[in-house]
């Protein structure tokens, strides 16, 4: 095949070595292999320099082609990120210096497609908030922790009460531990909203505190509070991340978000101490997304943090939903649809737009109505995947126009349905030599 690349090298990505391949005419020894210390990695891209490689290709394996892209990144390479999936198709042997040989090929010929990675900026933000998501699962393991404590000593705390972490359950934890045993006494730091009733509470603390448990109980509390004061200081370094960030909104746009009713920050949300997660948000995007029905700041921010907010690598809206793997991916042979069903694409992205669609269950907006008549039509796991694929379709229009969401536009759409629905019908009576007459109104 004609070499699109002639200057074109792949790299087959180990956790211990690293096995390159350059063109056979670059250098007498064409395929070699480096450890991934930072200065074999340096010689590494000092060989291709001098072998005049100006583009490489490699695999993304794990996170071990981290360090190595960004050593060629800042030496001027090209470097072409590529999946696992769209090459290792051909049959024979498979070893790693095939591997870079067929990498180095496909690339010279341009076969290959570079997989999409934001900015590094971007990548900074998104790093610090995949930690956090570690951060907040090692907390629920705590939490679950606590409650197996507490089902071993019979106290029964944890399911008469909605939130074993909440105000009232570590007041009732922390007295237990300081050697509290009287029901009544440790029924009166009931918090006031509690639905639950002090008589129910305090017949839920009756058990027996044996010492190996209450151990175990005051480990789990002491390390999740441990994880706790590590999310803030998570927040904190999140903030300061996204500040460096210049302000996306155009010159005419106001400087704050419209003011709406303030919703309620619940669990593990985000938190900044020197401004709202809202209005940082709005700074960054341009506009106000949480107007969208299922966007919360949580959700921009996982979003803003996966993708950005430069959309220019997708052209359009269905290149984007593509790269989510949230449109039908259409297998077709002999002109024969073998299958329509959406590609499993392992992207938060879309993990994030599909519980963006499930919050609008009990929504009274337009969202919320074609969700739930499409969960109705094709069922929960389809219109979910049908929902989110219409929230990131908003998503990215309002990311590339910075407009305002605007709820209006439904209702053109849905007066447009309701026009081709009636001419549909026409046209089917007239077939049948019928005549469509409008109901009178009454």
């Amino acid at each position: 095949m004609p070499e699109l690349n002639p200057y074109a090298a792949g790299i087959d990505v180990g956790a211990t070595k690293m096995y390159v391949a350059v063109p056979q005419d670059s250098d007498a020894q064409p395929v070699r292999s480096y450890l991934t210390f930072t200065q074999d990695l340096e010689e590494l891209a000092s060989w291709l320099h001098s072998c005049g490689v100006k583009t490489v290709a490699m695999e993304s394996t794990g996170v071990y082609w981290i360090p190595l892209f960004q050593i060629l990144e800042a030496r001027g390479f090209t470097v072409c990120l590529v999946n696992a999936r769209d090459w290792r198709n051909a049959p024979g042997r498979k070893t790693d210096v095939c591997d870079c040989q067929w990498l180095q090929y496909l690339h010279a010929c341009g076969l290959l497609r570079a997989s999409f990675r934001p900015k590094q900026e971007v990548c900074a933000a998104r790093s610090l908030l995949r930690h956090r998501e570690g951060l907040i699962t090692a907390a629920g393991s705590n939490v679950q922790l606590m409650q197996k404590a507490l089902t071993q000593m019979n106290l029964q705390i944890h399911h008469v009460i909605s939130d074993i972490t909440g105000k009232t359950g570590l007041a009732i934890l922390d007295a237990i531990l300081a050697g509290e045993r009287n029901t009544e006494v440790l029924s009166l730091l009931r918090d006031p909203r509690i639905k639950t009733s002090a008589e129910v509470i305090a017949k839920s603390l009756v058990g027996h505190s044996r010492p190996e448990h209450l151990f175990t109980l005051k480990q789990a509390l002491c390390s999740y509070r441990h994880y706790q004061t590590l999310l803030e200081e998570c927040d904190q370094e999140i903030e300061r991340v996204l500040s460096q960030f210049d302000a996306a909104s155009p010159p005419d746009a106001p400087s704050e978000p419209p003011s709406t009713k303030p919703k309620a920050e619940r669990g593990n949300t985000l938190r900044f101490q020197e401004t709202s997660v809202r209005d940082e948000m709005f700074r960054l995007l341009g506009s106000d997304l949480t107007l969208v029905p299922g966007f919360g700041t949580q959700t921009l921010a996982i979003l803003f943090s996966e993708v950005g907010r430069d959309m220019s690598a997708f052209p359009s809206d269905k290149r984007f939903c593509s790269w989510l793997g949230l449109c039908p991916g259409n297998r077709i042979s002999g002109d024969k649809v073998l299958s329509s069903k959406t590609r499993h694409v392992p992207s938060r992205a879309a993990h994030a737009f599909r519980m963006a669609a499930q919050s609008l269950w009990h929504s009274r907006s337009a969202l919320g109505d074609y969700y739930r008549r499409l969960c109705a039509r094709l069922g929960r796991p389809a219109g979910i995947t049908a929902t989110a694929h219409k929230l990131a379709r908003i998503f990215y229009h309002l990311l590339r126009t910075k407009q305002s969401y605007n709820e209006s536009v439904f209702a053109q759409e849905q007066e447009r349905a309701n026009q081709s629905r009636e001419r549909r019908l026409a046209k089917e009576a007239t077939l049948l030599g019928l005549r469509l007459v409008p109901a009178r109104a009454e």
